[in-house]
């Protein structure tokens, strides 16, 4: 493809980005409940606060899935290799990489024939990701991907000859609702052939306390990691939020298993987004539902695996 036409294809993604983002931002907020979609989070400043996050000592899940992939490495490359002469492993929301990079290095050694496609909404957390893994695997095949999971698995799926090996880690899938699970299941199996494998990240539940230390950080950063949703609104759909009249809380059920994250409006206020020429009125203490991080139990996943 010539340069010109890569860079007015970047162009359209772009402008396809922000409409979807203007959309969901209107719908949310026009919603009796209001809330703003969590995968809204992950624009580059987004993605860096995250990184934040992740190094934490607080954040378990982070050093769980390391050591599940340093660990475990030899059975996880058995149990997605034992039938292929080669495959595309293709992570959804990539991020830095950092625990998948152990598995990667790991089939490279074996002399596995497989590419790696990294599928990211940040066109920077992925090009960062394709630079450091040419330092560090330079014998690495890497076609990274940037966008929407579902539109680039859907290209993907035309090459039916090519198996797939399709990883969606970070227990991403705990901030999905019931429904949402449901059809992000749906959807995958949709988007792969025979034969084809997924490999799921699900955090467990475990002690209440040890969540909220993950979930509530004494750090700060996922207060800004919420905020920044709102700096994004400004910057990208010309919003006018005072981020200093919200602040953020988090809850934890032990029942269900969910953690929910709220930004509170701290005074009655109104708020206009020009994008969509139009004002938000935001009653004292009203609430902006944010993310939801669901924490299962084997039971759960096990229905989940019969219905998809």
């Amino acid at each position: 493809m010539k340069p010109e036409y890569r860079r007015k294809n970047k162009i359209m993604e772009q402008k396809l980005l922000l409409s979807q983002l203007a959309t969901d931002t209107l719908k949310g907020l026009s919603s009796n409940r209001k809330y703003l979609l969590s995968k809204y989070f992950y624009d580059d400043q987004g993605s860096r606060i995250f990184q934040d996050i992740m190094n934490m000592p607080e954040y378990y899940l982070t050093d769980c899935e390391h050591e599940i992939f340093s660990f475990q490495k030899e059975e996880i490359t058995g149990a997605i290799c034992d039938d292929f002469l080669g495959f595309n492993l293709v992570e959804l929301g990539s991020g830095d990489g950092m625990k998948t990079k152990i598995l990667l290095k790991h089939l490279v050694e074996k002399s596995i024939h497989f590419q790696y496609m990294p599928v990211d909404i940040s066109a920077k957390a992925n090009n960062e990701l394709v630079e450091s893994l040419k330092s560090e695997i330079p014998d690495l095949q890497v076609e990274a991907k940037i966008g929407d999971y579902f539109r680039k698995l859907k290209d993907l799926n035309g090459h039916a000859s090519i198996p797939k090996i399709i990883l969606f880690l970070g227990s991403n899938i705990g901030n999905f609702s019931d429904s949402e699970t449901e059809a992000f299941l749906h959807q995958l199996s949709a988007y792969t052939n025979s034969g084809d494998k997924v490999l799921i990240g699900f955090d467990l539940k475990k002690s209440p306390k040890t969540i909220m230390d993950a979930y509530n950080d004494p750090h700060g950063h996922t207060r800004r990691f919420n905020l920044n949703h709102l700096v994004r609104l400004n910057r990208e759909l010309d919003s006018d939020f005072n981020v200093g009249q919200f602040e953020q809380h988090t809850v934890y059920d032990p029942k269900t298993g969910d953690v929910k994250s709220y930004l509170v409006s701290k005074s009655e206020q109104k708020v206009h987004i020009g994008a969509l020429e139009q004002d938000f009125h935001f009653r004292q203490w009203e609430t902006i539902f944010m993310e939801r991080s669901r924490k299962f139990d084997l039971p759960t996943i096990e229905k989940l695996a019969e219905k998809s």
